[in-house]
């Protein structure tokens, strides 16, 4: 998961895959008060630790205010395997706190697919949902995100 995301950093990006994964464990052992259920739940952990940890490396580089290069995000799968600049994690971030505000599942279904690299099927399992309930939040989460990001690219 680490080196999907660091492959889309720009060249002389000081957060590493390796520093990523690493502040992750950090951040995953210092959570004392959790019931582990399977690996899934591990897995969606560790994707909403990520998101977390790129886009707080972004704030402190100053991103949004510049934007560093950065390029509007596209949540397809394509953007998970791509070799381009840096999506804009900050206005990512902001854009799935207000999706989390309206609809929390489709949040979780965006961080464990985009963050964690998780399948459908797998999305499904952990949330105990169908694949069917999976691909349609996935599909509405896109579409929702996609509007609220173009209209900050607009207003900026």
């Amino acid at each position: 998961m680490a080196r999907r995301h660091m492959r889309h950093e720009r060249i002389g990006h000081t957060l590493q895959a390796s520093a990523l994964v690493n502040e992750a464990y950090l951040r995953l052992i210092q959570i004392k008060q959790v019931r582990w259920q399977d690996r899934l739940h591990f897995i969606a952990m560790a994707s909403r630790i990520m998101r977390r940890v790129l886009v707080e490396s972004a704030r402190a580089k100053g991103f949004q205010k510049r934007g560093a290069g950065a390029q509007k995000v596209s949540l397809d799968e394509a953007l998970l395997v791509h070799d381009g600049p840096s999506p804009d994690f900050v206005a990512l971030d902001v854009a799935l706190n207000g999706l989390e505000k309206v609809d929390p599942r489709k949040c979780k279904v965006v961080e464990m697919r985009f963050f964690g690299g998780l399948s459908v099927e797998e999305t499904a399992e952990a949330l105990h949902l169908s694949a069917g309930t999976i691909m349609r939040d996935w599909r509405l989460a896109k579409s929702w995100l996609a509007r609220e990001l173009e209209g900050r690219r607009h207003d900026a």
